[in-house]
């Protein structure tokens, strides 16, 4: 997965990304808010890691500015501060876990993971879209300017995940479980040969790429 870690304490934010980096995930670091909103807008992240109390931006105005702007990307919210009513207020503004300093890295690893699956709140839509592609959920139709694509079910059920994720990078593992359900096998080249399939349908014939290959990260399709 890619993540980011917006964290000011030196000590908490390496020691968070560099277990984190342990596990095989790649990991921005940043320690203050202003960054962070700038990094969380245009990276491309699974999951962050935000600690709540952060200079130039808090982290509850980062949270409430992301999910004004429609991004649903997970958040883990990290804080010292364990009343309920600053829980109800991290949760409010945006944060989909919680978790108080001090914290064993193992239970932090634990929530990261456990967010990254978890379906996202995907708004009931019959059209989904990325710049000149439109997918009709209800008729089962893909067009992408005025040409209708023909695609296969799984090649369909892989386009659609991407596009309802639209601009955020989806990992081969990830792939692998929305889309096949399957864990994660080294051995198995099916994202790979599926994404070129779907590339040669959707990209190929036309003039801009819409599905972008991340590297060491995953794939996204751009909006």
């Amino acid at each position: 997965m890619k993540l980011l870690v917006i964290e000011d304490d030196a000590t908490t934010g390496a020691y968070v990304a560099r277990g984190l980096r342990e596990e095989g995930h790649v990991v921005d670091l940043v320690t203050d808010g202003r960054a962070g909103l700038i990094a969380a807008t245009g990276g491309g992240h699974d999951v962050l890691v935000v600690d709540r109390m952060l200079p130039e931006v808090d982290g509850l105005t980062l949270l409430k500015t992301l999910r004004g702007a429609g991004n649903r990307v997970p958040v883990l919210l990290l804080t010292a501060m364990g009343d309920v009513e600053d829980r109800i207020a991290g949760l409010n503004a945006g944060a989909d876990d919680y978790l108080l300093k001090p914290f064993a890295f193992g239970e932090l690893s634990a929530r990261v993971a456990a967010l990254a699956r978890r379906p996202q709140a995907l708004e009931q839509q019959t059209t989904l879209c990325a710049r000149d592609l439109t997918m009709n959920l209800i008729t089962r139709k893909v067009i992408r300017g005025d040409v209708e694509i023909d695609l296969l079910p799984r090649e369909f059920q892989l386009l659609e995940h991407l596009l309802r994720r639209k601009g955020r990078v989806q990992t081969r593992t990830m792939l692998l479980e929305a889309v096949w359900d399957l864990s994660f096998d080294p051995m198995t080249n099916v994202v790979e040969t599926h994404i070129s399939r779907l590339r040669a349908k959707v990209d190929k014939p036309f003039e801009t790429e819409l599905i972008q290959t991340v590297r060491g990260a995953g794939y996204r399709i751009i909006g």
